[in-house]
């Protein structure tokens, strides 16, 4: 596995990932703090899912994480998952332990991370277009 990027996102992030020829993945990151709040509104229109991504590492942000996981479920009733990142160093929180903390119900994946490696994120990825494929067929049945 090789890294993927050594910076952090400083205004925001954009991605294209080609699943087969019928099937476009675009993806947009954008930072978590506050001061970018203005951005997430316009990146939730015609969103079929997110990604949390949180620094299991560092409890103090998990408030902060939390609160930015409402808005975003408040501005599209979307699929998602969460992302417990920096699964690597030894501090981190099990993302069990990150779902009690943040009140992640149980219905929805919370997932181990590094997102300094390729393979990581990508089952993380994978992982949301299998939650939003679920969600797709559930609303055809």
């Amino acid at each position: 596995s090789r890294v993927v990027k050594e910076e952090t996102t400083v205004a925001m992030d954009f991605g294209r990932i080609t699943i087969d020829q019928d099937l476009v993945l675009y993806l947009f990151g954008t930072p978590g703090q506050k001061r970018f709040d203005f951005m997430w509104e316009i990146l939730s229109e015609g969103m079929l899912g997110f990604v949390l991504m949180v620094d299991s590492t560092k409890s103090e942000t998990f408030r902060e994480a939390r609160q930015i996981l409402d808005v975003f479920k408040k501005y599209a009733g979307v699929p998602y998952v969460v992302a417990a990142n920096k699964q690597d160093l030894p501090d981190a929180w099990s993302p069990e332990d990150l779902r009690i903390a943040l009140r992640i119900n149980s219905d929805v994946k919370v997932l181990p991370c590094v997102a300094r490696d390729k393979e990581s994120v990508k089952h993380v990825l994978l992982e949301l277009l299998y939650t939003i494929l679920e969600s797709l067929e559930e609303g055809v049945s």
